[in-house]
């Protein structure tokens, strides 16, 4: 199972510094992928913004939106935006696709928030047809640039539910997904269900499985991840957030190996940890935690 790790983008206070030095020790690591998150109404880092300048600073690994909520962008613009990465990344990014939790992210942006399922498979199908160069606005030539990826970069659903995970399965190349254990079990059945909609779409690749999780290894790392998960979370009530945040639990070493076992076992391909600070002590641990 491969590693990744999301950039400490939603730590509020984060600056170029941190930034520049996570990107470098991320591509000189062991890890796969470096990751970022996208939310409007928070106070992290604009996402394609964060990703453009991981693209600059990072040779190796790959850059991936996990994810971004696409009704809520025009959609020739993140064409533009996806395909440009992926230019300047040398062919390296992956984009993670989901319609979001958050009706606060639609009112700040002042898009819709009913329809967006649907809206997302169209801009799918859309943002496929950029990429391969089509016309797709009747008088308006193609928009570049082609990305180095032929046909665009491999794109993820975040879809959970049965009814959005069988529409997802007919146009995504496998599930970005997230567990807030990370309890191997519910991903395993996950998993399964994604197959078995891959199945039913009469897709013959196979689906690629990925999954995230907070972390925290610092000495008051139990406290560190339920105060980051409760903050985070605080958009569904302070109950419903502290209920959640209590099933976070990769905050010891010991807990983290286990956790990445069981991923594995369980037939994740990728599992991408997502830091609940920018101190880079905690990448520190990290690394020595999975040597």
């Amino acid at each position: 199972m491969d590693l990744g790790l999301t950039l400490p983008s939603f730590v509020a206070g984060t600056d170029r510094a941190t930034t520049l030095e996570w990107c470098r020790r991320i591509d000189d690591g062991p890890f796969t992928t470096i990751a970022v998150g996208e939310r409007t109404a928070f106070h992290s880092h604009e996402m394609f913004a964060t990703l453009a300048f991981a693209a600059a600073a990072t040779s190796r690994v790959r850059i991936a939106a996990t994810v971004a909520v696409v009704p809520t962008h025009d959609t020739v613009r993140i064409a533009k935006q996806v395909a440009t990465i992926d230019v300047l990344s040398g062919g390296r990014f992956t984009l993670g696709v989901g319609v979001g939790g958050r009706e606060q992210d639609y009112r700040a942006l002042s898009t819709p928030f009913r329809n967006r399922f649907a809206r997302l498979d169209e801009q799918v199908d859309a943002m496929r047809r950029i990429w391969r160069g089509e016309a797709v606005i009747d008088g308006v030539p193609p928009i570049g640039p082609i990305p180095v990826q032929a046909g665009g970069p491999p794109i993820l659903t975040s879809s959970m539910g049965p009814k959005s995970l069988a529409r997802s399965a007919r146009w995504a190349d496998g599930i970005a997904g997230f567990s807030l254990g990370p309890d191997p079990d519910e991903v395993g059945a996950t998993f399964a269900a994604v197959r078995a909609a891959w199945a039913d779409a009469g897709r013959t690749t196979a689906p690629a499985l990925t999954t995230s999780s907070w972390y925290s290894l610092a000495d008051d790392g139990p406290e560190r991840l339920h105060r980051y998960a409760s903050e985070y979370l605080s958009t569904f009530g302070p109950e419903v957030a502290r209920s959640m945040a209590d099933l976070c639990r990769l905050s010891d070493a010991g807990r983290l190996r286990e956790a990445i076992a069981g991923l594995e076992e369980a037939g994740c391909e990728e599992f991408v940890l997502v830091p609940t600070s920018g101190d880079l002590d905690e990448l520190d641990r990290l690394l020595a935690a999975i040597a």
